[in-house]
This record gives C-alpha cells, sequence and structure tokens, in this order.
C-alpha cells in the first residue's frame, strides 16, 4: 500500500473589526479554543478594554468538529498528520495577515491572542509565521512544548484563571520559567476564575494591551 498526500485548497473565515478612529492603527489577531468558532474569539477581543484602537481580527481553524454536546465548532489541531496541519495553520494564518494588510492602512505593531487550543496557534504563528509579533497574549492554554520560544514572540501575556483544571498552576508556571529561561520578556497573570474569560482576565489583558 503506498500512502500519498497531495496538497489542496480549503476556505478559511476570520472576521474583523476595524478601529474607532481614522489613520494607521495596530493588529490584534486572536485564535479560539477547541470547539469555538470566530464569533466567540472577535467577541472576546472586542470586550477587551482598548481594543477599540486595534484591527481586531478572529481567525477561525480549518478544521470541522462537532463537540460532546452536538456543538459544532473547529479545531486547530489533533493527533494525525500534525506536522502537515502546522504547516498549512501558520500558512494560513500568514495569508490572512497579508490579506488585511494589503487591504487596511495596518501599522507595524501585531499582537497574537490564544485561548485555550489556539494558546498553540498563537505561539506557532509568533515563533513559526512570516509576520513578527511585537505581543502575545495566551490565555488558559500551553506553549507546545516543542517550540524553541525566543524574542520572535514579543512581551508576552501568559494568564490563567486560579480555578483552571484544564491549565494548571503547574503548567503555567512550566511555560511561565520556559519564557523566562529564554529571556523573553512575560507578563504572569493569575485571575480569580476558572477556564473562561470575565471581567478580571478583560481588565489585565486591558493594561497588558495599553503599554504597547
Amino acid at each position: 500500500m503506498e500512502v500519498t498526500t497531495i496538497q489542496t485548497s480549503v476556505r478559511g473565515k476570520y472576521l474583523l473589526r476595524l478601529p474607532a478612529h481614522s489613520g494607521p492603527a495596530p493588529l490584534l489577531a486572536g485564535f479560539h479554543g477547541y470547539g469555538q468558532t470566530a464569533e466567540d474569539e472577535f467577541r472576546l477581543l472586542c470586550a477587551i478594554p482598548g481594543s477599540e484602537r486595534w484591527f481586531c481580527c478572529a481567525i477561525e481553524a480549518l478544521h470541522s468538529v462537532c463537540t460532546t454536546a452536538g456543538n459544532g465548532g473547529a479545531s486547530w489541531m489533533s493527533s494525525r498528520d500534525r506536522e502537515h496541519q502546522i504547516e498549512a495553520n501558520v500558512h494560513y494564518v500568514d495569508g490572512v495577515i497579508e490579506r488585511i494588510r494589503a487591504l487596511y492602512a495596518v501599522n507595524a505593531t501585531l499582537c497574537f491572542h490564544g485561548y485555550s487550543q489556539g494558546t498553540g496557534m498563537a505561539s506557532r504563528a509568533a515563533l513559526l509565521g512570516r509576520h513578527r509579533s511585537k505581543q502575545l497574549m495566551l490565555l488558559g492554554g500551553d506553549i507546545p512544548p516543542e517550540l524553541s520560544v525566543s524574542d520572535r514572540m514579543g512581551r508576552v501575556h501568559l494568564a490563567r484563571g486560579s480555578r483552571d483544571r484544564l491549565y494548571s498552576r503547574e503548567r503555567h508556571e512550566r511555560d511561565a520559567a520556559r519564557l523566562q529561561e529564554g529571556a523573553v520578556p512575560v507578563v504572569v497573570s493569575e485571575f480569580l476564575g476558572g477556564h473562561r474569560v470575565n471581567e478580571a482576565y478583560l481588565k489585565a489583558a486591558g493594561e497588558f494591551l495599553e503599554g504597547e
């Protein structure tokens, strides 16, 4: 039996909100969690205080899934063909950013935001993609262990809820240590809550963005 792969094209979706003011503005690009959609991440990005000064872009994963609750959503990764999926996902994100920059007055400041499973995609976009980030915001998920952290990530906001059972304090501390050992500037944040976005997180995220 021969196993052969062939490259094909698929359609991806992203949502974009323009900044409240005219003229060049920075770009905040976000990645949702497992089983979520671009709309979920879009609401999160737009709720961050100060994000109205940014182009806010939520990118939807290419792989459709059905959650245990029976809801339709999307996923950034599975255990099969990981290398091909990573390459395709990074190429996809590069293309979204290039298209937005070609159509709108986006300045050089780029921030990636990832929630839950989306933290892996945000980390890969920052470290493997063509567009260098100034900031990287990670909420409730790991930095993929195979990645070598570096200053290509920009300044990092590493956050978790204090009652988050999916992203434990131990994993949070391990990721913080990796960043510190790699001399990556990092703001470590733990807010009261679980594996969900709440007002405490949004406040801390807004303060981080304000420090761009």
